[in-house]
Formats: C-alpha cells, sequence, structure tokens
C-alpha cells in the first residue's frame, strides 16, 4: 500500500465518488459549418454547386451569423482559373428562396437566423467557371464564421475548408 501515493488516493476517491473528469468527447461545437459540393470535377462553362450547411448545436436560438468565405492561396496562386459565385439560395420548407447580401466575402444575412436550437440552414452557392478559364487546377474556399446566440454568448469558427473542384479539359 506504500506505493499509492496521495494523488493516486485522491484520484481513486474521487472516481469512487463521481467527480472525476470523464473520458468522454468534449462537447459540440455551439454552431458548425459544412460544406459539399455537387461535383468534384467540371471543365471550362461548367457549373458546380457548393453547399453550406450550419447547425446550432446550442440549447438556446442563433441569432446572427456574419461568415466570410475566400479562395484558398492555391487557388489565388492560378490566375488562370476564372470562376465567379453566380447564385445563391436558401432551402426553406416552403422551397428554396434566393439569398440577400451575396458578395465575396460578407454571407452574414444567407443563413435566415435566428435558427432554433438543434436546426440546421443550407445555402447553396453557384459556382460558376468561366469559359476560358484555364485547367487542371483545383479551386478551392475556406470560411471564417461567427455566431451570436440569444443566452448572449458567442462562437467563433474555422477556418472550414471546402472541397476542391478540379477543372478539367476534355
Amino acid at each position: 500500500m506504500r506505493r499509492f501515493g496521495l494523488a493516486t488516493v485522491l484520484a481513486l476517491a474521487l472516481a469512487v465518488f463521481g467527480l472525476a473528469p470523464s473520458a468522454s468527447a468534449a462537447d459540440p461545437s455551439p454552431a458548425d459549418l459544412k460544406f459539399t459540393t455537387s461535383a468534384a470535377t467540371t471543365t471550362p462553362g461548367g457549373t458546380v454547386n457548393l453547399t453550406m450547411t450550419l447547425t446550432n448545436n446550442k440549447t438556446y436560438d442563433l441569432w446572427f451569423v456574419y461568415q466570410t468565405l475566400n479562395p484558398t492561396w492555391l487557388t489565388t496562386q492560378r490566375p488562370d482559373l476564372k470562376y465567379a459565385i453566380t447564385g445563391c439560395s436558401l432551402a426553406t420548407a416552403d422551397g428554396s428562396t434566393p439569398c440577400s447580401g451575396t458578395g465575396p466575402s460578407d454571407l452574414g444575412s444567407n443563413y435566415n437566423a435566428p435558427i432554433a436550437p438543434g436546426q440546421s440552414r443550407t445555402v447553396t452557392l453557384t459556382l460558376q467557371i468561366a469559359a476560358d478559364s484555364g485547367c487542371n487546377g483545383n479551386i478551392g474556399f475556406y470560411s471564417y464564421f461567427y455566431a451570436e446566440f440569444s443566452d448572449s454568448t458567442s462562437h467563433s469558427g474555422g477556418p472550414v475548408y471546402t472541397p476542391e473542384t478540379r477543372v478539367l479539359c476534355a
């Protein structure tokens, strides 16, 4: 018994009385942002849908979201890749509706907050590849976001990366 140190005895006592830290996974982030694309490849002149889903993991309403969307460093290193975000739609119970406030970096108003606890909002951006775009390069984006909740807390997240879309020539 002498080999049991004070720390061991204390840890054993805490475990017996249920006060020891649990080994379970940490609580999920207050808000999660996930991206998907409709295609991994496209050709010049093609389009790809970039879908963003924001989930409120808190027990309070998510009231406000500000989000940036920027090309990755590798994307900016290929000036021959030409593209634009040409459309934006918000999925609702009644179908898709056009987004408001679409811009290259400010996507704050697109999620139609508030978002109830446990609910998600999905926004689809249309990525149009120019007909004269270069080939054999990847287009990707990253995003940071800031969310405010009705319990007066806030959460910053990111970077969250989109899957890359490869521009191929036929």
